[in-house]
Formats: C-alpha cells, sequence, structure tokens
C-alpha cells in the first residue's frame, strides 16, 4: 500500500560547486505545435521535446490503443507529477539546497532515496535547468544540467520510470542530451563530450547510462530533418 510520509526536511550533506557561464536566454512559448523558443537574434525554434515527441509518436499511440486511454491518461499524469518531483529534489540537492521530501508518496520517497547517492558522481556544475539554443540544430530547450561526471564534462538528463529500461530502447533520450551537448558548445565554445542518463526505477535500484556524444550526432540531424519536413507537409495539408 502507498501511503504519505511524513514532514522530512532534509539537509544536503554535498556542497557542489557551480561555474558560472553567462548565457544569452532565449524565451519560451507554448503554441498548438509544441513549445517554442524565441532566441535574442529573433529565431523561433521547436523544442527539444516537441522534436523528439516526433520521434516517438507511433509508440506512444500504440501504447495508448493497447492500455487504453483511460489508464494511458492515470499512467501519464502520475508519471508526470513523480518525474516534476524528483527533478526539483535534484535541483535543489546540487543547488546545496534544503530539501522537502513529505509530498512524496512511500514509493516515491522509496526511488529518491535509493536515487540520492546517484547525484555524488556530479560536480563543478555548468548549468541547471538553463535554457539553450543552438542556430545550427535550429532547436532550443531547457537542460537538466551540464557538470562533470566523475570528472568528465556532461549532460546530464534525469528520468523517472516505472520500469528497467534497455539501452536500444532509449535512443531519444540519448539524442536529447546530444543536442544540449551541441547548444552549450556552440554558446559558450566548451566542448561537452559525454552525455549521462540517469534512471530512477519503480522497486529497482538506479540505471545509469553513460555514452558518447557523437555517437548521436548523425541521428539526431536525421531526426530533425524528418520533423522539418513532417511540419512543412502538414502545414500545406492545413492550408494548401
Amino acid at each position: 500500500m502507498v501511503g504519505k510520509t511524513v514532514a522530512l526536511i532534509c539537509i544536503s550533506k554535498n556542497m557542489f560547486k557551480r561555474i558560472e557561464i553567462d548565457l544569452k536566454i532565449p524565451e519560451a512559448e507554448v503554441t498548438e505545435h509544441g513549445r517554442f523558443y524565441s532566441t535574442p537574434e529573433g529565431n523561433l525554434y521547436p523544442s527539444v521535446t516537441t522534436v523528439m515527441s516526433y520521434h516517438t509518436r507511433e509508440a506512444i499511440k500504440a501504447w495508448r490503443e493497447r492500455v487504453g486511454e483511460e489508464e494511458a491518461n492515470k499512467i501519464s499524469n502520475q508519471s508526470a507529477t513523480r518525474g516534476t518531483k524528483i527533478h526539483d529534489l535534484c535541483e535543489n540537492v546540487l543547488l546545496n539546497k534544503d530539501i522537502d521530501t513529505s509530498n512524496l508518496s512511500l514509493l516515491d520517497k522509496q526511488m529518491w532515496d535509493r536515487f540520492r547517492p546517484v547525484l555524488n558522481n556530479i560536480d563543478n556544475i555548468h548549468a541547471i535547468e538553463d535554457p539553450l539554443y543552438s542556430d545550427h540544430l535550429r532547436m532550443a530547450g531547457r537542460v537538466d544540467c551540464i557538470a562533470e561526471w566523475e570528472g568528465k564534462l556532461s549532460v546530464i538528463d534525469f528520468k523517472t520510470s516505472r520500469k528497467n529500461k534497455k539501452k536500444e530502447w532509449i535512443d531519444n533520450y540519448f539524442m536529447q542530451c546530444t543536442s544540449y551537448a551541441i547548444m552549450f558548445e556552440e554558446m559558450t565554445g566548451i566542448p561537452v563530450p559525454q552525455i549521462v542518463v540517469a534512471i530512477t526505477v519503480e522497486d529497482e535500484f538506479p540505471q545509469v547510462f553513460v555514452e558518447k556524444r557523437d555517437n548521436y550526432v548523425e541521428k539526431l540531424l536525421d531526426l530533425r530533418l524528418e520533423y522539418e519536413r513532417f511540419e512543412k507537409l502538414y502545414a500545406k495539408v492545413r492550408f494548401p
């Protein structure tokens, strides 16, 4: 049975070092076609999440048909709520803030307690929940974290999952991280050669996938072109 935990305030024991980076910030806006960002130069780019949703749309459609709309909506809402809570905890820990776990269910608290030690691999934080963009990719988005992972500068993305993932299932995660790595290098001149996906899983210990950014650049560029072609075709259908 999953219930509520008693109120608990935890103080972060690690002090994470922040490297201050001056970034030009794009502004986000939500449209009927997804989230877009307006850059300081006046360009309008789709968010990474919007482009990635194009990649996963058929699989998600098939899953919703398999489990039914009501159950799919229930699972999606639960997952979104849990994901937000875990992301907020990660952000606060990395910013050396106190954390409050009183709003977590017993299951979520268990997941967080198992996941918290994973953050000890991180230091020298260059960006956390910062919006980025790339004129080369024609994309923008908000990165979870860019920091040193075991001493190597990496894009680090935090995920939650009901079940363990296999590497071959999560190309979209790796492409998402790759896009942020490219954006950050374009904006700062600082290369980020490594990507890390850290996943907290129900009733399991966390999964951590460490990959080379360059292994996913070609796939990302192909997906970006597919998305643009789809949007142009969709626009012609709507406005012939």
